[in-house]
């Protein structure tokens, strides 16, 4: 009994410790360490930077939703926007991820460390467009998107300040790919919970006017997520400067290196077009659930709210995933890259089944935290049950795709998006919705029969293992 208390006992220590290890910043190399204890260390930061930032998506439109159905609508009809942005930093962070794990798993630091540095230029130059555009034709984006008056004369505020001070989201999105590919995923966690923890403090006090801050409604909600992103950029470059576990760039590599951006442009424009893809098609999406009015965008926003919430854990567990794809990659381990991949799946899987249960038995429940309006309930409601059916397959393809963008490979889900979002899932939305007149849900069956086929295509797609020999 005594051997098996032990036993039981160093079980329980080891855990911890590899806890604390992942909380605090690991200096392993994810190379050689054991598959399971590798994807620990870099899924449970992961994991806990991006429950922040949903729980800030949900707590934002929570407080947001207080000021009614067209505030909602003009939050969901700005991040149709938003989405282009993000699009540009999240296929430029494939790109960074897969490249910097790539030579940090050929053991190259000092050229990571120029990557990193090369990586921040081209992204404050490519937040420059959306700076232009929301400062000034913010009124008039809204309009293209069918935004109702109250979004015309107040809402308008909100859009200039998101995409106007848009280089912090585009900053922080590229700096903590840095970190991430480096295996520095602590860091990254910090940053994200620094951002949103000083979000969720701000937002109720500039929106509802607390204390000595005047009432700023919409626009302060703006201002609140502008503050705490800046503050979080502030201490990534700090941290890049002062050094990870992994990476560290040093002054005399603050210059431009043509050769480095060279390569980073053309690697991230498979995942720059694959975001596109994927985030245009929503924006189609939106403007068919527009027709059928603020409450239907409202209802839509806080269900997509609450996917992110809890899909971006999910997340968390496959940029680990990615991790592992490039540095084994890099380190000539290509089967051990493979099978980091189908663990991380699993365990994806199992979560958001569990996940697809609770939407399946409480959707309206979840809504009606948000709003007390009926129709934007059930509208919201339906999203989630109708989504619920497919969070199976999400999991894997979840994975499976950042397994793609890991190696450096981000043109096939380009091509992959292209065929399904744009060829089927837009044109099936429209006739689903209008032609066969089942309305804003049959925008959402569309969306469910669109994104599982994407998803078991795509899992195919990876078992063939071409990306294996993908050079970045």
């Amino acid at each position: 009994m005594s051997k098996i208390n032990f036993f039981n006992k160093s079980k329980f220590n080891s855990l911890w410790f590899d806890l604390k290890d992942a909380l605090t910043g690991s200096e392993a190399d994810f190379t050689k360490i054991g598959i399971g204890k590798a994807i620990f260390l870099l899924a449970i930061p992961m994991i806990l930077e991006l429950i922040m930032e949903s729980t800030f998506a949900v707590v934002d439109i929570y407080f947001v939703g207080r000021l009614g159905a067209s505030a909602v609508a003009t939050v969901g009809l700005t991040e149709t926007y938003l989405f282009l942005l993000y699009s540009i930093c999240m296929g430029l962070a494939m790109a960074v991820t897969a490249i910097v794990a790539r030579r940090i798993g050929e053991k190259e630091h000092e050229k990571a460390g120029v990557v990193a540095v090369q990586s921040i230029f081209i992204g404050i130059l490519g937040s420059l467009p959306f700076v232009i555009a929301g400062i000034f034709f913010s009124k008039e984006l809204l309009a293209l998107m069918g935004g109702d008056d109250w979004s015309l004369a107040i809402g308008y505020r909100y859009t200039q300040w998101m995409l106007g001070g848009n280089f912090v989201i585009m900053l922080l999105f590229v700096i903590n790919a840095i970190f991430r590919g480096a295996g520095d995923a602590a860091i990254a966690m910090r940053v994200l919970w620094l951002a949103n923890g000083l979000n969720l403090i701000l937002d109720p006090i500039l929106i509802f006017g607390w204390g000595p801050f005047p009432e700023m409604g919409i626009e302060g909600a703006a201002i609140a997520t502008n503050l705490g992103r800046g503050a979080a950029v502030i201490y990534q470059l700090y941290c890049l400067l002062k050094g990870g576990k992994h990476i560290k760039i040093s002054k005399n590599q603050i210059k431009l290196h043509l050769e480095s951006i060279k390569k980073i442009v053309k690697t991230s424009l498979g995942g720059i077009g694959q975001m596109i893809v994927a985030m245009t098609s929503w924006i189609f999406i939106m403007r068919i659930i527009a027709e059928f009015g603020s409450n239907a965008v409202a209802g839509t926003t806080i269900a997509i709210r609450i996917m992110m919430f809890t899909m971006m854990p999910a997340w968390g567990m496959s940029n680990a995933a990615a991790t592992l794809v490039g540095q084994n990659l890099g380190a000539d381990q290509p089967e051990r890259a493979e099978k980091s991949v189908w663990i991380s799946g699993f365990w994806n899987m199992l979560f958001l089944v569990s996940i697809s249960v609770v939407f399946f038995l409480f959707s309206e429940n979840l809504v009606s935290i948000f709003t007390d309006e009926p129709e934007v309930i059930k509208i919201g409601g339906g999203w989630l049950r109708i989504i619920s059916y497919s969070y199976f397959i999400y999991g894997w393809w979840m994975v499976a795709v950042q397994a793609f963008n890991g190696a450096g490979d981000t043109i096939t889900p380009t091509k992959i998006n292209l065929v399904f979002f744009w060829l089927i899932q837009i044109p099936l939305s429209y006739v689903m919705a209008t032609v066969w007149g089942m309305g804003y849900s049959g925008v959402f069956w569309a969306i469910f029969i669109s994104e599982t086929s994407v998803g078991l295509f795509t899992i195919w797609l990876f078992t063939r293992g071409k990306w294996k020999n993908v050079k970045v």
